[in-house]
């Protein structure tokens, strides 16, 4: 891919554009609500109106997973642009301000009636891990009218959020724009984003990254479910066979990135405590795709993801609080 072209911006992401609602809580909490751990959960308004209320205390940040993502490349001083569906209203703002405060271009027109801005309620368990119960609310409103091509051909990467292959019109929309940014002579990246997604999704999944994508993300179980496979490594072999470049993250076992007949396997960052892992595939995505659309090798470049996951597991929330950048010019 030709990383030389300064016209062109990094990346731009397609996601459900949601606002983050964190709270802490205990296991029990999530057998009351019926919440599977660790895994995201759908729900409508009148549940998570319930769930919310039953979180007590809670935090509130701008998020969603490509939403995060462009917020972790900003923050490694990538550039780029965001498309996904607000409502007109004050979570909708937020959402807008947060991400156009970082650099990212954030131009979808907003809705002006209907369902009112998505949010995602993150339970955090002891262990730091998370788990989702989340109201789409107005990103299920994303369409192919959204998609522009101006937008699309001004990026390296379209990055494509795997949620949003729950709603017909977003498939549409995210099959359009990756016609239009291979068209173009750009790359697409798509994230698996969630176990429970993949099985619900699994042959249009390998349908869309058999004809259109060129990066995959995953974690170990969303990729085994995806392939059907005995372990990690075989589904590799299958989805490395599918497209250009494959990145597995694979918790405390580090990842592996996989393209052509290579694996380069890729270290975790240590660090002290794990607080939240919320938001830690979404950056760890962010930096590899950092990497390649600034002319580093794969193996670089999943360095990279591993010290932006690593940040981002260490404090509450899925958007960073140190200057990523800064630890990548450090740690490289």
């Amino acid at each position: 891919m030709n990383t030389g072209n300064k016209a062109l911006k990094d990346v731009v992401g397609i996601g459900n554009a949601m606002v983050d609602v964190l709270a802490h809580a205990d296991e029990a909490f999530l057998a009351h609500h019926g919440l599977a751990k660790g895994a995201m959960t759908l729900v409508d308004a009148p549940r998570a109106a319930g769930i919310h209320k039953a979180m007590g205390h809670a935090v509130e940040m701008s998020g969603g997973s490509v939403g995060n993502t462009m917020a972790g490349l900003a923050a490694l001083g990538g550039t780029g642009s965001y498309i996904g569906k607000v409502h007109n209203d004050q979570l909708g703002r937020i959402f807008h301000h947060d991400l156009e405060s970082l650099g990212i271009t954030f131009s979808t027109a907003p809705a002006l009636d209907g369902a009112p801005t998505a949010r995602c309620l993150v339970i955090v368990t002891p262990d730091g891990q998370r788990s989702m119960a989340t109201y789409l609310g107005a990103c299920t409103e994303l369409g192919p009218e959204d998609i522009a091509a101006e937008t699309i051909c001004g990026h390296r990467v379209t990055y494509l959020e795997g949620y949003l292959w729950d709603s017909p019109r977003a498939r549409e929309a995210m099959v359009k724009a990756a016609r239009i940014a291979h068209a173009a002579g750009g790359q697409v990246a798509l994230t698996l984003s969630d176990p429970f997604c993949v099985d619900r999704h699994r042959d249009s999944f390998r349908d869309l990254i058999l004809n259109h994508v060129d990066i995959l993300f995953a974690n170990e179980a969303e990729i085994i479910s995806l392939y059907q496979a005995r372990d990690v490594y075989a589904a590799l072999e299958r989805g490395r066979g599918d497209c250009r470049v494959v990145a597995v993250t694979r918790s405390e076992k580090g990842s592996l990135i996989a393209s052509g007949d290579m694996v380069y396997p890729v270290n975790i960052v240590p660090v002290e405590w794990v607080v939240d892992t919320t938001g830690a595939g979404d950056l760890y995505a962010a930096g590899v795709l950092f990497g390649i659309t600034h002319g580093y090798d794969l193996a670089k470049s999943g360095r990279i993801g591993a010290i932006a996951a690593a940040e981002i597991v260490s404090h509450l929330g899925a958007r960073p609080e140190a200057n990523l950048s800064e630890l990548v010019q450090q740690s490289l």
